[in-house]
């Protein structure tokens, strides 16, 4: 793979360069997955899915690629995956700062605490397919119960 080709993977895995902070990279991707979450907002959820869709199966690839190029299983700069599980968790929720910051909660916790089934998608899938794959079923958790929240059942 050219070096060209190679940085903007590593850009986009990285989560425009998110991935690399030094302290809590996951928490750094889902803070750009914040952003884009608000840019995507105000579109219909079918076009808001579409492009969801797009960004796991980009997140597939370039995860591959650098898991090639580092050398290393899922990669801590990779957060592409946060940014998705992120979009999962807001997936046709009303946009409001309240259920912005629930999901922001929700998401950490089960992308961090990794619930079953999710730690088992973690340990084996391989390559960029388990590297997305937990963190949108950490994201459907998180839907689900911001759904909860969000009807008053919790």
């Amino acid at each position: 793979m050219g070096a060209w080709l190679n940085r903007l993977v590593l850009f986009l895995a990285s989560g425009f360069y998110s991935g690399y902070a030094p302290h809590a990279p996951g928490t750094a991707g889902t803070l750009v997955g914040i952003a884009l979450y608000i840019l995507l907002s105000p579109l219909s959820l079918k076009l808001y899915g579409i492009l969801t869709l797009s960004i796991l199966f980009l997140g597939v690839w370039v995860s591959d690629r650098v898991e090639a190029i580092r050398g290393e299983k899922d990669s801590s700069l990779i957060v592409i995956d946060e940014i998705a599980g992120f979009l999962v968790t807001m997936f046709g929720l009303p946009f409001h700062g309240l259920t912005v910051a629930e999901g922001f909660v929700l998401f950490r916790i089960f992308d961090i605490a990794k619930p079953f089934p999710i730690g088992m998608i973690d340990r084996r899938l391989p390559g960029g397919w388990g590297v997305m794959l937990d963190d949108i079923a950490a994201g459907i958790y998180a839907n689900l119960v911001l759904r909860l929240l969000v009807r008053g059942f919790l």
